[in-house]
């Protein structure tokens, strides 16, 4: 084996493990922000608002992250650090919901919940697990909860074939470049 093909897997292992590490900490921080923060105010009309100005702003950033796919020389390891950015601020912004949600007006779901209980619930409608143990007892928490799940389907869906569309246009762009 050449030197050169020796260096380019070199290259392209360390570029794994630095994307693998992004993702870590990316996901770490977001948690750790997560319970962390200072968010204890009631829940209100700013709750829902900051809740859909949050997840607008998701989709900013999905859309940034599929152009810096596009043009990347490694589109699969920017799709896997794209997702696991994007995943885990989607399951916090609704877990903040929740928690938010069961703090100012108790009886909103079928138990108190901590922030522990919010991100449980917010990951169980993710996967759709939905064992029944928390469930949405309120109008509004159905709402949000229904929300979720549309997110969920849009995110599964579309996000993972824009995602795929992503990885293949920086493919193209990429052999393209070296030929």
């Amino acid at each position: 084996m050449g030197r050169e093909a020796r260096t380019s897997r070199s290259v392209a292992r360390r570029t794994a493990l630095f994307a693998g590490i992004r993702s870590v900490v990316t996901t770490t921080a977001c948690v750790l922000a997560y319970y962390l923060l200072p968010i204890d105010q009631a829940f209100t009309g700013g709750t829902v608002a900051g809740l859909v100005v949050g997840l607008m702003l998701l989709a900013l950033l999905f859309a940034w992250q599929i152009r810096m796919i596009t043009r990347s020389a490694a589109p699969r390891l920017r799709a896997v650090e794209a997702t696991s950015t994007t995943l885990p601020l989607f399951l916090v912004l609704f877990a903040s919901t929740y928690y938010l949600m069961e703090r100012g007006s108790p009886g909103s779901f079928s138990e108190a919940l901590t922030r522990t209980d919010a991100l449980y619930l917010a990951l169980s409608v993710f996967s759709t697990v939905g064992f029944g143990d928390i469930t949405a007892n309120t109008q509004t928490a159905r709402a949000i909860a229904m929300g979720q799940m549309i997110g969920n389907i849009l995110f599964v869906a579309v996000a993972a074939r824009v995602l795929v569309g992503a990885v293949q246009a920086g493919l193209r762009r990429r052999d393209t470049n070296e030929v």
